[in-house]
Formats: structure tokens, C-alpha cells, sequence
């Protein structure tokens, strides 16, 4: 839609104003950039501390991330968490041949 406004402003040299309106697009929605997010470093460091601390989950990551001075919102970071793959690493069960703990042979 952007891209029909630009052709219009180009092609007949409409305003801005007037391109927007026969489109039927709002200005703000035609000006609108998105802001580059600057996860590169966040997204490096939650690898590092996630490769160290296996057992620790986002949030107990997150509060070291922000010890090293990241600002990083809980629900941003549970994205990038589940974006990198990761997850806690299991413990292994002790049993061997799979028998529950409470299963007696007779």
C-alpha cells in the first residue's frame, strides 16, 4: 500500500496529503518506520548465559541480564528465549531400564 502511494506521489506529483487520502491511507500509517531493535547483543549474551546456567530458565536469565545492565522487558525476553531455542535442560532420571522408583519385583 505504501509502495502505491509513493508510485502516485512520484508518477503525478501529488502531495503527501492528497497521495495518502485517495488511498485511503492515514499519513502516520505512511510515515511510519520501524525502529531497529538492537536485540544482537541480548540475543548473544542469552546464549552465553544459557550455555553457563543450563538449569536456569528465562527468568532467572533475565535477572542476570539485567545485573549486566540490560533492560529488557519479561515478555520481549520470553520471545527472544523461545526465538533462540532454547529451553531448561532436563536433569536425567537415575533409573536404569526404565522401572518407576516404586516398583517392586516379586
Amino acid at each position: 500500500m505504501r509502495r502505491a502511494v509513493r508510485d502516485v506521489m512520484d508518477r503525478y506529483g501529488l502531495s503527501e496529503r492528497w497521495a495518502c487520502e485517495l488511498a485511503d491511507m492515514h499519513r502516520s500509517v505512511f510515515q511510519y518506520q520501524k525502529r531497529d531493535q538492537g536485540d544482537g547483543a541480548i540475543r548473544k549474551r542469552l546464549h552465553e548465559l544459557a550455555n553457563e546456567r543450563r538449569r536456569f530458565g528465562y527468568r532467572r536469565l533475565g535477572i542476570l541480564l539485567a545485573r549486566e545492565g540490560f533492560e529488557v522487558n519479561h515478555k520481549k525476553l520470553f520471545r527472544l528465549y523461545r526465538e533462540e531455542g532454547l529451553a531448561v535442560r532436563r536433569r536425567r532420571s537415575p533409573l536404569q531400564g526404565g522401572l518407576s522408583q516404586n516398583h517392586v519385583e516379586t
